[in-house]
């Protein structure tokens, strides 16, 4: 009797198992899903940064003939701005109100900002203007990185954080690679292009990657409406929600939350992150002139040369990103942060110069008198092969400072290309670990703005220095900034630790 009454329930037994293991892999494959739109967000942001830069000076001198290249430097830091300010409040946003909300929104903007943009030749007047407010919509539209942050904090235990988050950082960085690679790719249709009349619209080189960046953004869109689900779990890796809940469930969950955030850990995170998107846009704003200035590169073998090395170093962060993902495993998240920034120290120390073997100078520069031609960030006169290269006379330090060699410029490339991925992706990995289970909208919020911010003085600090004192100093302080960072990561070492660690809940 006892085995029929066994054989009896233990259907119902299996049925209720299977019930429970459909339902937690459902959640699971929906979570997933949800993190890859996320993914897929985080590499739109990026595209729509740089799917026109490398077009962006032609366009503007196309449509308005009175922007300088001082203007072009506000083009640049635009998008930058618009994010800084932007990140709190959708991060805000996100914390009050289903991440659909500030998804949709921030994206809706990025999208009708790309359109203004590709509209921007239209007004008889002002046209530079209209440029530079479409380039701040469109970073402010980009500020829905921090809630592609926040939700992938929330809906990730600790054990899979480091991973979704090198992920992301791997989306970002395809997304920096390929935003050039389509922009070339659409410059078979020409400064002329086709004329869509009854649109009013020109299809030209110019346009047409913006409008691309429109089109993606609708794709985005729907993904987020269709795809994406709420999910939250705890740093175990439990569910705790998967619905579409609303901001007063939100709000609760939060009260239950009595145990306070380290804030000097946080503030330190900012720093920290600040520091590491800083030297980074220093790096990428100065290739160009000092290859132009050490190794007599024209400008078109400068953009060529430096194109195809800022290419290797994303297919490069790439690697980096899925390395990463196994040490910070093996050894944890901290000593990858602090090796990351040794190893971009590393980098810029190997850019000082040394030895006996100077720059050319453009001393044709003293007759002709060219020097505003040069300098010029638009495209070269129709001078042949009489456009003069080396070092800028007025840059008096090319007359006593040493060259940098080419071995150094390629070999702090590959370093710097090593070190910046790996400090990036641990920064935020670490920051959103500090802050444990609740929505981190608004700190995540403050990240990226902290980042949006080095993003935009970084640029200002390292022309500044680098044309008035050159190389040697430009670089010490660098260097001396990122040896600070390493000091004040090992000074608050013992604070960059998982929320859920930090009061007794899980044992490191």
């Amino acid at each position: 009797m006892s085995h029929i009454d066994s054989d009896e329930t233990a259907p119902l037994l299996r049925d209720d198992a299977s019930s429970s293991e459909d339902s937690q892999d459902e959640d699971y494959g929906s979570r997933w899903r949800s993190i890859r739109v996320m993914y897929f967000t985080m590499f739109l942001s990026s595209v729509g940064f740089t799917i026109v830069i490398t077009s962006l000076w032609p366009y503007l001198e196309k449509v308005d003939s009175s922007a300088d290249a001082s203007f072009l430097g506000w083009m640049v830091a635009a998008y930058s701005l618009g994010q800084m300010v932007a990140s709190p409040l959708f991060g805000l946003w996100s914390n009050r109100r289903p991440y659909r909300e500030p998804l949709v929104c921030s994206i809706s903007i990025n999208l009708a900002a790309n359109i203004y943009y590709a509209y921007a030749y239209l007004p008889r007047s002002n046209n530079k203007y209209h440029m530079l407010m479409s380039r701040v919509l469109v970073g402010f539209g980009a500020g829905n990185v921090a809630v592609a942050r926040s939700y992938i904090a929330g809906a990730t235990s600790l054990k899979e954080r480091t991973g979704a988050m090198a992920n992301m950082s791997a989306s970002q960085a395809l997304g920096f690679i390929l935003g050039p690679a389509l922009q070339a790719g659409l410059s078979f249709i020409g400064e002329t292009g086709v004329t869509v009349k009854f649109l009013e619209l020109q299809l030209n080189m110019y346009t047409t990657p913006a409008l691309l960046a429109a089109a993606c953004g609708i794709v985005n869109i729907l993904l987020v409406l269709l795809v994406l689900r709420e999910h939250h779990v705890d740093e175990d890796g439990n569910h705790v929600r998967s619905i579409n809940y609303t901001s007063e469930e939100r709000v609760d969950i939060q009260d239950e939350e009595v145990e306070t955030v380290d804030q000097c850990a946080v503030l330190t995170s900012n720093i920290l992150f600040f520091v590491v998107m800083f030297i980074f846009a220093v790096f990428e704003t100065i290739a160009t002139p000092l290859s132009m200035d050490m190794f007599a590169w024209t400008r078109k073998e400068a953009v060529l040369y430096n194109g195809i090395i800022m290419v290797g170093i994303g297919f490069q962060s790439i690697l980096v990103f899925l390395v990463v993902k196994v040490a910070a495993l093996r050894f944890g998240d901290r000593p990858v942060l602090l090796a990351g920034f040794f190893i971009v120290f590393c980098g810029f120390l190997m850019l000082l110069p040394w030895g006996n073997h100077f720059p050319k100078i453009q001393w044709a520069d003293l007759k002709n008198n060219s020097l505003t031609s040069l300098m010029s960030l638009g495209p070269s006169p129709a001078n042949g092969t009489l456009e003069p290269t080396g070092c800028p006379y007025v840059q008096t330090w090319c007359q006593y400072t040493p060259a940098i060699y080419l071995a150094q410029y390629i070999t702090s490339d590959f370093l710097i290309g090593v070190g910046y991925p790996a400090c990036n992706v641990m920064s935020y990995t670490l920051y959103s670990k500090v802050l444990g289970p609740k929505p981190q909208g608004v700190y995540m919020g403050w990240l990226t703005a902290s980042g949006s911010g080095a993003r935009t003085l970084g640029p200002v600090f390292v022309s500044n220095v680098y044309t008035h004192l050159g190389p040697r100093w430009a670089f010490s302080l660098i260097c001396g900034m990122v040896m600070g960072a390493m000091i004040l990561l090992a000074a608050a070492y013992r604070r960059f630790v998982a929320f859920s660690v930090r009061h007794g809940r899980v044992v490191e």
